[in-house]
Parts: structure tokens; C-alpha cells; sequence
């Protein structure tokens, strides 16, 4: 018996549900747009999109109502930078396609194609109110490969945008790799450009790549000719510097930084240059020269200063693949002075808006996919948790291979075996 209830239960959760009509009616609307938040707010959705947000939104014919009774009603959460989805146990082996070994690939490697919606975290990370991620990998080149854009829907179809970032490494760790110099980094990371922007010229009349090999200049093409985004790993002032002069010479290219514990002394340099940042709001540790000058205020800084800040945790960490954690970290970020409307937008519209989706994701207005989530407390408290969480205006179970292990061996269940 207790094996055909799962197996009913599985094939529940496998089966590809429909969008409905959706009223959510009575809650603490965080628009995430002008409107900012709706008290006693309504929000409509009808076939995977949002149809209305306001107050007193008549409920159309046949739509299933969802009474939130004042509790905070937001988009979903939408992971900046993470690994989910691309390991079961980031510190195994066989199963981590987070990491790429080897010299065949770096700019080439791509996280979107080793993507596995079926990962345990995938549907943690859900429950926890995160919708969206952004997925890469990591090598051992200077460039970290090509990332992702994934809904945590489960569905065998969840990236949903292709090659939508690339990797550099431009600080420590990318002058470790370049002859372990930032003296090497630098005409390393152009002599790449040049590769990428010749290709497939160069290598078709057998002269072959400064730097790169044929494999990595033509992933890397698009990207070094302004079609996409560098997500870049910088931590220290003194590189966000060169990054920024970098970008001014080539005011094509669009650049991200993922890290800058030392951008706050930057920060009006950032917001000029319009380079956002990626950071983690617990990096306040030296725990290596380029973060020498970390401090926790460094999101409250950046944020007066005008530059666009989005939150995940610190390159290179264990938490990597934790990508339900942005939350309890905007919260955090709160606690030591970003206000709460900017810390939720930087784990929800921000992302959104450097990926480049923000058109679709990251807001409750009118045309947007239905990604809502409500809760039954402040979503940036450790202790609140998600009541109800919608992709595309499908309701999602709250359940994960954990909750059915707890489950399963209550007390009260026992006497099931």
C-alpha cells in the first residue's frame, strides 16, 4: 500500500499541470513596480500570466480563488547566482557538473546543457519561494563558461534562456590562471576578445588562436562583440578600477560583477560606469587580500550610491548551490541597513533586470509571467515560509524528497509499515 501511494504520488508530480485562472485576493501586494506595495491588494492570473493587480478585482467566471488574508504577496524569488540544478552534493564527484576539469573548455562550457530539474534542491529551493535561478558552471580557465537562465518548475523544459551570461574570472583567481599575474590577466583576457571577434577567419586559414581554442573563441564570439553579458569575478577596488576603465575603451561590451567586496569604495564610479553588482552581504571577512576591506554595509553603500545591486551568495563558497538562501541574505542585508523594498528587489526585479528578462519576471503587473508567492510571514525573515508558490500561474506542491522522508518516519506514520 505504502508503495503504490508513492508511486501515485510521483506520477502526481511528473504530470505537466495546467495553468489556471487564479484570483489571489486580500493580500500585502509587493508590486515590485511604482505602484509599490498594495494593501488589502488582488492579483489576477489567467493562462500563466498576470491579468490585473489592484484592490477589488472582480473574480472572472470559473476562476479558483485564494484568499491570502493579508499576508505578503510578492513575485517570486530569483536567484542571481547559483549552482542548483547542476549537482546533487557539491562536494562529490561523479554527480557535479558544477565543475570543469580539463583544458578542452572554458568559455565553451555550458550550464544550461548539464541543467537537471530533477535535482533534490531544485524542489527545496522551491518551497523556499524561489522561482528563478541563474546557473554557471566553473573551470579552471580564465573564462568560467557559459550560464543559464532556469525556472525551478521541475519541468524537463526549464531553461529558458540559453547562453545568457559568460564568466570571467578578472580578479585573484583569474590572474592565478593567467601565469599567476594580474600582469598576464589582462592582455590574456584581450588577446581573448580578439580570438572570439576573428572567429571563424583565423582559424579556418590555419593560423589559430592567441589564447583561445577554436571551441572556446566561437562561445565566446557573441559575448566580445557586445551580444551578451560578462558576468565578472571581481572582489578588490583596484580591479573594479581597471574593470571600469576597461568598459569605458569599450563602451560595447556589457559587464556584471559578481562578488566586489571592496566595490562600496567605488560606488559612484559604479553607478556612472552602470555596472551592477552581484554580492553576498555576509562578505565582511578578509579572508584573502582582495577582500581586504570587506564590510557588511557594503549593499548599503552601493545601493545610496545608485548602483544596481542584486544578492547571492560569495563566489567560490559552499553555499553555492544554496540558492534558497538569497532570501534569509536580503534579510540580513536589512538588518544592517538596505531598507526592505530594496533588499527584496535585489533577489527578485534586479536579477530580472541584468539577466535581461526583467520584462517578463521579477514584478506583479499586468502582462508578466504569473511567478507569485505567498507567505505566512515577512519573506526576508528566517523563520516565515512560502503557503502557496505559483510558476507561471501553476501551483506548485510543497513537497521535497526531505518532506516525504519526514513524513514517512513520524511517529504517527509508523503504523503504515
Amino acid at each position: 500500500m505504502r508503495l503504490f501511494s508513492a508511486l501515485v504520488l510521483a506520477l502526481a508530480m511528473a504530470a505537466p499541470a495546467a495553468a489556471e485562472t487564479v484570483l489571489i485576493r486580500d493580500g500585502r501586494v509587493v508590486t515590485n513596480t511604482s505602484a509599490g506595495t498594495i494593501e488589502n491588494g488582488d492579483v489576477l492570473i489567467v493562462d500563466g500570466r498576470i491579468r490585473a493587480v489592484g484592490a477589488d478585482i472582480a473574480a472572472p467566471r470559473g476562476a479558483r480563488i485564494v484568499e491570502a488574508q493579508g499576508r505578503y504577496v510578492t513575485p517570486g524569488a530569483f536567484a542571481a547566482m547559483s549552482e542548483i540544478g547542476l549537482s546533487e552534493i557539491s562536494g562529490s564527484g561523479a554527480p557535479n557538473d558544477a565543475n570543469v576539469d580539463g583544458a578542452l573548455v572554458g568559455a565553451a562550457a555550458d550550464a544550461g546543457r548539464a541543467f537537471n530539474p530533477g535535482v533534490t534542491a531544485v524542489a527545496v529551493t522551491r518551497m523556499e519561494g524561489v522561482t528563478r535561478a541563474a546557473i554557471a558552471p566553473d573551470t579552471n580557465s580564465l573564462f568560467g563558461g557559459r550560464g543559464a537562465l532556469v525556472s525551478l518548475g521541475g519541468a524537463a523544459d526549464s531553461v529558458f534562456r540559453q547562453n545568457a551570461f559568460m564568466v570571467v574570472e578578472l580578479g585573484e583567481t583569474g590572474a592565478n590562471r593567467s601565469g599567476s599575474s594580474r600582469a598576464a590577466l589582462w592582455p590574456v583576457f584581450e588577446a581573448a576578445l580578439r580570438d572570439a571577434r576573428e572567429y571563424p577567419a583565423r582559424y579556418r586559414s590555419g593560423q589559430g588562436g592567441a589564447v583561445l581554442n577554436e571551441i572556446d573563441a566561437g562561445a565566446l564570439q557573441p559575448f566580445a562583440r557586445g551580444q551578451g553579458l560578462f558576468l565578472v569575478h571581481v572582489e578588490s577596488a583596484a580591479d573594479i578600477r581597471r574593470l571600469i576603465r576597461f568598459k569605458r575603451a569599450n563602451p560595447g561590451l556589457r559587464f556584471a560583477i559578481h562578488g566586489g567586496a571592496e566595490a562600496w569604495q567605488v560606488a559612484e564610479d559604479l553607478a556612472r560606469a552602470g555596472i551592477p553588482v552581484i554580492l553576498d552581504p555576509l562578505s565582511n571577512l578578509p579572508d584573502r587580500f582582495e577582500r581586504l576591506s570587506a564590510r557588511v554595509d557594503n549593499a548599503v553603500l552601493l545601493h545610496r550610491a545608485g548602483v544596481q545591486i542584486a544578492i547571492a551568495p560569495m563566489p567560490g563558497t559552499v553555499d553555492a548551490h544554496q540558492a534558497r538562501l538569497v532570501l534569509q541574505l536580503a534579510g540580513n542585508a536589512v538588518a544592517n541597513g538596505l531598507p526592505w523594498d530594496a533588499a527584496f528587489a535585489a533577489v527578485s526585479r534586479t536579477p530580472a533586470d541584468i539577466f535581461g528578462v526583467g520584462a517578463q519576471l521579477g514584478r506583479l503587473d499586468r502582462n508578466y509571467l504569473g511567478d507569485v508567492v505567498i507567505w505566512d510571514g515577512d519573506p526576508l525573515e528566517v523563520m516565515s515560509a512560502p503557503t502557496a508558490v505559483f510558476i507561471e500561474g501553476v501551483e506548485q506542491p510543497l513537497v521535497s524528497r526531505q518532506t516525504r522522508l519526514r513524513d514517512r518516519y513520524h511517529p504517527r506514520n509508523r503504523s503504515a509499515d
